[in-house]
């Protein structure tokens, strides 16, 4: 028996028995006793009895039928003064008796009733009462069919409780060893519930965090191999560098000969320090978009954004022939101006890198208000099993992996996780100049 059923047991249980408290109480001041009521019609052939042939009899013949009723009936009649009877009640019901009404004793089986109330039945007889004990009064039975019935009740809630917690229960144990899996280090595990399941949005989400973090480990292993192989040949540069200039200095070569070559050995270890920075630099941008969770938004135009990324890039288109098609009516955004720009530098910067002559920048809205961006270009293009693989970080073609063209593989990556925060993506395909088509898309509600 799992947990859940046992706390509803307990909890359906006290509420019950609470109810049942509650409907006695509330039922008692709006009408009543209930067990008195019972207890009445149990009693009511002896009150009628009484009523209907004891007290219709003369005034003389009153005591004589009263024994004759003694005499055939269990039940014991006897006459007793009025303060007794009064003793014998509780406050709530002496005003009863006083007015000559019936009044039960459900507890002792007995009931009360003044014998008359101006002494007519015989002389005394206003300070009388009757009162008949050892009634066939058995509340016992009302109870039991009150118990059968709350047990009825208890019994219908309950069933339905057991199997839906049954269900729960074993979607439960099933997260908690998808937990336990992935607290172990098996990072693909993953909880598999039905869709009618109660917690299924919550095992949804356990698994969407599970995929999120797991893909966020394999990036950081990725990352840490990357780093350490792009690392290797700056410094592999740095180090040769350094030995030559030992070298230089320890046979002191002189002469203009010598100065030229320790003068270039060392504008080439100025241009690898540079690029070790450009690299750092380029993976505290990556870092920090894998960080991010929200936007820095603001309303910024479009036109004169896009435009922005051309005036930055106008070292790098130098030779190439760019076509803008960017409308002035395009209008404006409301996301993060700094990232749009840098993914879109990048879409450009890749296509300079690879174009042959030309480079096309377009940009529209489309018609649910979104904005598409579309850089293109007349390169060699992408092979189409690789469109996927060149935004991971530090992913080349092989045809790039040179220090004039290359770079380090994180200008893409950098772009997709800027659209990806925005709620887009960036997708290529095959580009009507006969390069690669890189298609930005952002949503209107970024």
């Amino acid at each position: 028996m799992n947990r859940i059923f046992v706390r509803f047991f307990v909890l359906v249980m006290l509420a019950i028995t609470v109810a049942s408290f509650a409907i006695y109480f509330a039922i008692s001041y709006l009408f009543g006793d209930p067990f008195e009521e019972i207890a009445l019609k149990q009693a009511s052939g002896q009150i009628f009895l009484l009523e209907q042939y004891v007290d219709q009899a003369p005034a003389d013949e009153w005591l004589p039928r009263l024994n004759k009723v003694r005499e055939i009936s269990k039940v014991k009649f006897e006459l007793i003064p009025l303060k007794t009877a009064l003793a014998a009640l509780p406050a709530e019901k002496q005003a009863s008796l006083m007015h000559g009404d019936v009044v039960l004793d459900v507890a002792g089986k007995s009931f009360f009733r003044r014998v008359d109330l101006a002494g007519d039945k015989y002389i005394g007889s206003e300070e009388d009462v009757l009162r008949a004990e050892d009634l066939p009064v058995d509340v016992g039975l009302a109870l039991r069919v009150e118990l059968v019935r709350y047990v009825i009740v208890a019994l219908c809630l309950l069933v339905p409780i057991a199997i839906w917690s049954s269900l729960h229960w074993r979607g439960l144990q099933s997260l908690s060893k998808v937990a336990h899996d992935f607290g172990e280090g098996k990072l693909s595990a993953r909880a598999t519930i039905g869709r009618t399941a109660s917690i299924y949005p919550l095992a949804e989400r356990m698994n969407q965090m599970a995929g999120r973090i797991e893909g966020l480990l394999d990036a950081q292993k990725n990352l840490m191999h990357s780093v350490s192989h792009e690392l290797r040949t700056p410094v592999a540069r740095l180090e040769f560098g350094l030995e030559l200039l030992r070298k230089d200095i320890q046979t002191e070569m002189k002469g203009d000969a010598g100065n030229a070559a320790a003068e270039a050995r060392i504008r080439n270890m100025e241009s690898d320090l540079i690029e070790l920075n450009t690299l750092v630099g380029e993976l505290l941008s990556l870092a920090k978009l894998d960080q991010q969770q929200e936007l820095q938004h603001e309303r910024f135009a479009l036109a004169d954004t896009l435009y922005g990324c051309v005036d930055i890039l106008s070292h790098a288109l130098a030779g190439k022939q760019l076509t803008a098609d960017i409308g002035e009516n395009i209008g404006s955004l409301d996301g993060d101006r700094r990232l749009i720009s840098r993914a879109v530098t990048n879409l450009m910067t890749n296509a300079a890198k690879y174009a042959n002559h030309r480079i096309s920048l377009s940009a529209r809205r489309l018609k649910d208000n979104g904005l598409e961006v579309i850089v293109e270009d007349d390169g060699p293009g992408i092979p189409l099993e690789e469109r996927e693989r060149i935004f991971d970080a530090f992913y080349r073609l092989d045809r790039s992996r040179d220090r004039a063209t290359g770079g380090f593989g994180l200008g893409l990556a950098i772009a997709q996780k800027a659209a990806l925060l925005h709620g887009g993506r960036i997708a290529v395909a095959e580009s009507s100049l006969g390069g690669a088509k890189f298609v930005l898309n952002i949503p209107a509600h970024a």
